[in-house]
Order: C-alpha cells, then structure tokens, then sequence
C-alpha cells in the first residue's frame, strides 16, 4: 500500500509500504477512504521530528470501510463505515470507565511516562502506525471506531469525529462558560473554528474569534463569530474588554499551542532544538521550555477575574514560564487535556448527521487532495498558503 512517511526535520514522502495486518483478535483493518492533515502533525513537522523515526507512517485523522476483523473486535462489521478516533483506548479499564479515554491504562505508553497510545504521533505515543495510508490496522477496534451511516453523504460530513470535533467540544466543556457567557478563541484553525461554532451552539451570547490570517477570520465571520484581526490591533487585551464590558472573556480557548506567533525569543529556541541530532533534540525538547507561548499568555490576559483558561493547542516544554502572579490574581481556573474522544461522541453524532448542519462541518475542508500530493499539501498547511485552513487527502485517489 502507499502511506504517507517521515523522513526528516520537514520531510515527509509517500512511499509504497507493507499492508497492515491483524495481530491481536480485537484488531480492525479498515481501507482509508478519508485522512485528514492535523495542526498537531504541523508540530511533528517542524518541531518534534526528534521522537519520530525515519520511515514512521503520520496522521490520525481518518475513516473508511472495514476490511477485515478479529476474532474480538466486538459488533465491528466488514463493510461498516467507520471513524477513528485518534486516542487509542479499550473502553473497560479504570481510567475509561470514568469517561478519560486519553489516559486509558491498556494501551498507556508507560515506558515514555505518557497516556493513552495515539495513531501516528512518535515514540512518546506507541509509535502505532498512523492513517495517512490506504490501509490501517486498529487495535482496540472492539471500542474505538464509530459506525457512521452509509447514506451516500461526503466524508467529510463524519471525519472530524476523528479529532477535530470532539477536541474542540471538549475544549468548551472544560471551558466552563456560563449560560449567557462569553468566549474569547485564540487561533481560528480548524480546532479554533469549531471551538467557536460549538460555543455558540451551546448559548454563548459572544464568541470572538482572534487570528491574523485573512481566510480564517472570513471563514469565522461566516458563522457568525465576532472576530479580531490581530494585523490591526494594537492591544489585544484593550479590544476584547471593550467587547465585554470591560471584564474580559468569562472563557479564554488556546486552539493554537506551541507555536504561535508573537514569540520571536522561544521561535529561536524552537527552530534550534529541530537542528539537533535526536539524541540531543529529545532531552532539550522534554526538559526545556521551547513552546512559543503568546497564545498562551493571551488567553490568561483577555480571560476576566474567576475566568476559566481551557487549552486544547498541543505544548511541549517542560520548564514554559508562565505569569503565576497574575493567574492567582486574577483566581483563573485552567483546563487541558488531549480529547477523550469516545465521551464526546453521543453528543456530536446527532449533529453532523442533522441535514441541517448545524456546526457547518461542510464548510471547513478548504483543500481535498490525492494522498500522493500529501508533501506539497503539508508545506502549504504550514505556511498557509493558498487559503489553506483544513486539508482532507484521499488514500484511494488514483
């Protein structure tokens, strides 16, 4: 089969590999009809490369039809239509029976001090191959795939129950915004998009979206999310609470991470460790503070005093600094976390399969590709070019 492979500090090629294959008896092999390009493999791309091995298939954006299951793999059915989720968990262990699949305790990555293992997502998560491929093998398949209706309606209608969707549910969640409340969203990728949308689906009176990137803020606007440009604003903070009665956000959403703009000193740092052989890159990247924190440090700003900080942007130091003055201060509450994708699930199923689309999830793929254009399509993500906000590859593409 062909997949899409690391191969180096902003390498990645497709290349003809093995077929997957089932191993344990509550394994799953599904054809890839849909894989999508996360801003977390971005962070694989240009920053963590270090705990990736050369040949390593990417990505755990994907869906299809299953091919083949064992003997345990529950109800699973060839031929079903199935989503991913990115967490790989068992659904029966302590930690899952509390409804925190990224923390399973079957498939936890304890020699790397991790949680749950994750499809494509280095050495620190199992190292299992990802779905940037034609085939992939699911383990724990008698829990993880949702069966998604075979009605004829694009992929892209179920696949961001892989990710993107139960991440920025979860995002608002633990957001804890009050009935009425208001919600500031650091970065508008597809993770901030929806982040927004579900926030005011869910009844908050303001949502402002705040991004420098013109294609992200159009699309925002389009579902009705107030928005600032940080192009043209000189001071954020001043903005927002002249938006919020001078207060600031009631929740502040990080859908950005470890890379964002506005942090010229840790970007030096960043790009330094990526330059570093392996075994010098890993420790300096576990141990030292490399993440770019503007997003972070915005998002402590415009939240208002007894606010709530909810981060679902991916971060990577060890020793970031961060303002403990002002978040005592200000009593903020903060919330993090990978998705617990399978908690989220029955909320979001009723929603994208409403004809009516109420989260506009058909209007977030800017690009669909041919998996084999996958190299050109990751540098354009990273740069953002082209208008480029969320890319989808087809595995089956001739």
């Amino acid at each position: 089969m062909h997949a899409l492979t690391w191969q180096g500090r902003e390498k990645v090629s497709v290349d003809e590999v093995p077929d997957p294959s089932i191993q344990e008896p509550t394994d799953a092999i599904i054809r890839v009809t849909s894989t999508a390009i996360c801003g977390s493999d971005l962070h694989l791309y240009a920053v963590l490369g270090a705990f990736l091995d050369a040949g390593d298939i990417l990505g755990h954006e994907a869906m299809g039809v299953v091919e083949e299951v064992g003997s345990a793999a529950g109800s699973l059915r060839v031929g079903d239509r199935v989503v991913v989720p990115f967490g790989i968990a068992c659904g029966t262990c302590w930690m899952c029976t509390r409804g925190l699949y990224a923390q399973c305790e079957t498939t936890q990555v304890r020699e790397q001090g991790k949680g749950a293992a994750l499809f494509g997502y280095t050495k620190l998560y199992g190292q299992v191959p990802g779905g940037q491929a034609q085939y992939l093998r699911v383990p724990q398949a008698q829990f993880g795939p949702v069966v998604v209706p075979d009605d004829g309606s694009p992929d892209e209608r179920y696949l961001y129950l892989s990710d993107v969707l139960p991440t920025a549910w979860q995002a608002v969640e633990y957001a804890q915004v009050p009935a009425g409340g208001t919600v500031g969203v650091l970065g508008l990728g597809p993770i901030g998009q929806m982040s927004a949308r579900i926030a005011a689906h869910r009844g908050a009176s303001r949502v402002i979206g705040i991004d420098r990137v013109p294609e992200r803020l159009a699309m925002a606007r389009r579902h009705g999310i107030d928005v600032i440009d940080l192009r043209e604003t000189e001071d954020l903070v001043a903005a927002v609470l002249d938006l919020t009665d001078g207060r600031g956000v009631d929740a502040a959403v990080d859908a950005v991470g470890m890379e964002a703009h506005g942090s010229p000193a840790a970007s030096v740092v960043q790009r330094a460790a990526t330059f570093l052989p392996d075994a010098l890159a890993t420790p300096v990247i576990e141990k030292a503070g490399i993440d770019r924190l503007a997003a972070l440090q915005s998002a402590i700003a415009i939240a208002r005093r007894g606010g709530t900080v909810s981060i679902s942007g991916v971060y990577g130091g060890a020793v970031d600094p961060l303002p403990m003055m002002t978040m005592f201060d200000k009593g903020l509450t903060l919330r993090m976390g990978q998705a617990n994708v399978r908690r989220w699930i029955d909320d979001l199923l009723p929603l994208v399969t409403d004809d009516a689309d109420p989260l506009g999830v058909l209007d977030l793929r800017t690009h669909r590709l041919p998996l084999r254009e996958a190299p050109a399509a990751y540098e354009m993500f990273q740069k953002k070019h082209d208008g480029c906000i969320k890319v989808v590859l087809d595995p089956q593409a001739g």
